[in-house]
């Protein structure tokens, strides 16, 4: 259960990251000289649910991985800039906070 929340808390780390590249995006569009809000209507509110779903997953991983109040603070504050979140989840990973590999090991292609 542990393993599996953690991997959820990494995917909506990157998602929310990738999230915000695409209302960035949109909000250029928006602002700039096209004048088009769709990639804010479309873009927005997907940001808004995986910013909720980050923070409720960062409240599990905390709690299930026992993370101090201030790694917790600092999570969840990541999620309010951009990309911070991809920051955060690359530092709670060297840290070992995370307690997942980051990828299985391969075995190396054979060449030739």
């Amino acid at each position: 259960m542990r393993e599996k929340v953690t991997r959820l808390f990494v995917a909506a780390a990157i998602a929310e990251a990738c999230s915000w590249l695409a209302l960035l995006a949109g909000m250029a569009v928006k602002y700039g000289p096209p004048g088009n809000e769709l990639g804010v209507k479309i873009f927005g509110p997907i940001h808004g649910g995986l910013f909720i779903a980050y923070g409720l997953l960062v409240l599990a991983v905390a709690r299930l991985r026992r993370w101090s109040v201030p790694v917790t603070v600092v999570a969840l504050a990541c999620a309010v800039p951009p990309f911070a979140t991809l920051i955060f989840e690359r530092w709670a990973r060297r840290r070992g906070i995370l307690g997942v590999d980051r990828r299985p090991a391969r075995e190396p292609a054979p060449v030739g």
